[in-house]
């Protein structure tokens, strides 16, 4: 028998007691809601918070959202146990998150806010909900103003906007959340569409926030973002990211408006845009700054591995693993209508950036007083293989590769390259002799192919490779460099790095310190200057 408090509701109420019937076929959204009404009033009445206890079953919330309420936790038997359907087949027009309490919809702010609660040991089906355009609103959980919040042990897959949608969560811990194939209406450049996505700012300069042990997987856009939601707000300190895993997202890990994120022991791989982003792609097109990311691997995504941009700096990279990424390792670069101010007090340190595509490091975007020191920048420019193109008998394409039995290309020579055949194009993420292996057309897809697999025979064309594909390539103005012992070289038996330094025609190395780094054993030079470093010192590197 659960415990009751004295004139009002039970300190724990079981789902099944209370009118829902967890057939999958009744409609339980009425009863949920009453119930959640009750124990939200019997927590505001004594000031004790109530726990919701859902046996397994499988819920049906169909048409309408639940408005949550204060020091109301809801519980499952664990996932797949206790699942809660999402449906809105009688109102297609209207979203339908699991539980929702917002700003706009509900009041919500600091001093009208959730309070103590937790969300623990459930699923939420989100494929029952679709409506005529996509709607930001149509969350698995859509809550603002959390106080003391704990989120454990939650599987959220399929909804059509993001799947965890929680802003403005204050001493709080977001644990072991599993999302899947979220943001399956969003078309890759609205607003949401993610695994995990978390606004912040709310709470003022600082929101102490934990995100642990999560993964996300095939999200429309982000697998977990942070987006600061309105320009004039302070970026919030306090946020950590640790031991997560993002896979076959846009993006993978996103900091789109934080003051001092600290992103540790996670995995970012497979991601289409960038395992890891700093950028104005954000609501108030405002770049994390100040942030940390360590300890992480950031692997084979289909673009870059880490892209930062729009941000004033400073931001630090340390001991992380960037290998195998189709384009750069290391992208800096702004967005259009972002912050464009050189970056400031950029720090890469003792990363491994090996077997990237083109550069380990390219800088497109103004920097000053960056240090770059005790890398490892090795065998990357594999993307070198020459033009190749082919048709006919022996060629043939899966959803999710492209096949010629006479070729004979470089393993891995034509990573990152666009293949068209015919009018359809596709990206390369990997190849063997005589196989291209090809991304999704976007995450969650399961074909590389807009309008169905090309027939056995099609001609296809892939193009050259850049003739330079150097360990840092500098493109913009930099400023006052630290470059200082690094290791920027290849040692495969076929060198396809061509140059340790480059600085094109439209880069400057200015008053830079350049000081005891290998840059030996590239497959054409040293470095390669079509600009002159200007000013500086340059000492005790080996060429």
């Amino acid at each position: 028998m659960s415990e009751t408090a004295t004139g009002a509701e039970p300190l724990t109420a079981d789902a099944r007691e209370h009118g829902l019937a967890g057939d999958g076929v009744t409609n339980d959204q009425p009863a949920f809601q009453r119930l959640v009404d009750a124990l939200g009033a019997a927590c505001a009445a004594d000031g004790r918070p109530r726990v919701l206890y859902a046996p397994a079953g499988r819920y049906l919330m169909r048409d309408e959202p639940t408005v949550w309420r204060s020091g109301v936790s809801l519980v499952g038997a664990g996932r797949g146990a206790t699942c809660f359907v999402l449906d809105n087949a009688g109102a297609r027009s209207r979203p339908v998150p699991l539980a929702w309490f917002t700003a706009l919809q509900h009041g919500a702010g600091p001093g009208n806010h959730l309070a103590d609660l937790t969300f623990a040991h459930f699923e939420i089906d989100g494929s029952g909900v679709r409506t005529p355009h996509y709607e930001v609103l149509a969350k698995g959980l859509g809550l603002q103003y959390v106080l003391r919040g704990r989120f454990s042990d939650l599987y959220i897959h399929d909804t059509a906007a993001t799947g965890f949608g929680c802003d403005f969560l204050q001493d709080t811990v977001v644990e072991g959340v599993l999302a899947e194939r979220c943001g399956r209406q969003d078309s890759g450049e609205q607003m949401g569409g993610a695994g995990l996505g978390i606004g912040i700012g709310g709470w003022g300069p600082v929101e102490r926030l934990t995100v642990t042990a999560c993964t996300a997987t095939g999200n429309g856009t982000n697998g977990i973002f942070l987006e600061l939601q309105k320009e004039q707000w302070t970026p919030p300190r306090g946020i950590r990211i640790t031991a997560c895993h993002a896979e076959g997202n846009r993006f993978g890990i996103s900091d789109w408006g934080a003051d001092g994120l600290l992103v540790t022991s996670s995995t970012m791989l497979g991601n289409h845009e960038a395992g890891f982003d700093v950028s104005s792609q954000g609501t108030t097109g405002v770049g994390g700054r100040g942030g940390i990311v360590t300890g992480c691997v950031i692997d084979g995504n289909v673009r870059d591995g880490i892209g930062l941009g729009n941000t004033p700096g400073p931001y630090a990279f340390r001991g992380n693993r960037v290998s195998g990424n189709g384009r750069y390792g290391y992208w800096e670069h702004n967005l259009a209508g972002g912050d464009e101010e050189p970056t400031a007090d950029i720090v890469l340190e003792a990363n491994d950036i090996r077997g990237n595509a083109l550069d380990g490091v390219r800088v497109d975007a103004a920097m000053r007083d960056t240090a770059i020191v005790d890398n490892r920048v090795r065998a990357n420019g594999r993307r070198h293989a020459g033009a190749a193109a082919g048709g006919g008998a022996g060629v043939r394409c899966t959803a999710l590769s492209l096949t010629d039995e006479r070729a004979d290309w470089p393993v891995d020579g034509h990573l990152g390259k666009e293949v068209t055949v015919g009018s359809l194009a596709a990206l390369v993420t990997g190849n063997t002799r005589t196989r291209l292996s090809l991304a999704p057309l976007r995450p969650g897809a399961d074909s590389a192919w807009p309008d169905g697999v090309p027939e056995p025979g099609r001609g296809y064309r892939l193009p050259a490779a850049p003739a330079v594909r150097a360990g840092l390539t500098v493109d913009a103005a930099v400023t006052r460099p630290q470059l200082r012992g690094n290791v920027i070289g290849d040692d495969q038996p076929a060198r396809t790095q061509t140059h340790g330094l480059c600085v094109t025609r439209d880069g400057r190395w200015t008053d830079g310190r350049a000081v005891g780094n290998d840059l030996g054993r590239n497959a054409s030079a040293a470095t390669r200057f079509d600009t002159e470093p200007a000013g500086g010192r340059w000492h005790d590197n080996d060429t």
